[in-house]
């Protein structure tokens, strides 16, 4: 490997690990404005929803370009609940996101990260 390729490599390593740490983060700074106001079940299932896309998001940090975009949007997603920004924008339910992260580790082969409901 030649010391331009090596360079290469660890750039393109360093923005995977970017994209890792911000997408975490995302996730990370959501749960922490979700415990303000969320108690019982709906608390509950934010925590395992944002539980497995840690994990996503760490699993398919080397992964193919379109595995990774799956993660990405399940992240925004999740994220993007918009609650509380008018009556005009409808807000995403804990349930929408739980089921759009349950179908993307499903399309990525790992059901033991399934989230299943709250009575489990």
């Amino acid at each position: 490997m030649t010391a331009e390729q090596h360079g290469t490599r660890q750039d393109a390593e360093r923005a995977t690990h970017r994209g890792t740490d911000v997408l975490i983060r995302k996730v990370d700074g959501h749960l922490a404005a979700l415990r303000l106001g969320l108690r019982g079940a709906d608390l509950e299932l934010a925590e395992r929803v944002g539980a497995c896309l840690r994990v996503l998001v760490l699993d398919t940090a080397q992964a193919s370009a379109a595995d990774r975009a799956q993660v990405r949007a399940a992240v925004h997603y999740f994220v993007l609940r918009r609650e509380g920004r008018g009556p005009l924008v409808p807000v995403r339910s804990l349930a929408a996101a739980q089921h759009l992260v349950n179908r993307v580790v499903l399309q990525l082969g790992r059901p033991d990260l399934l989230i299943g409901s709250t009575s489990d």
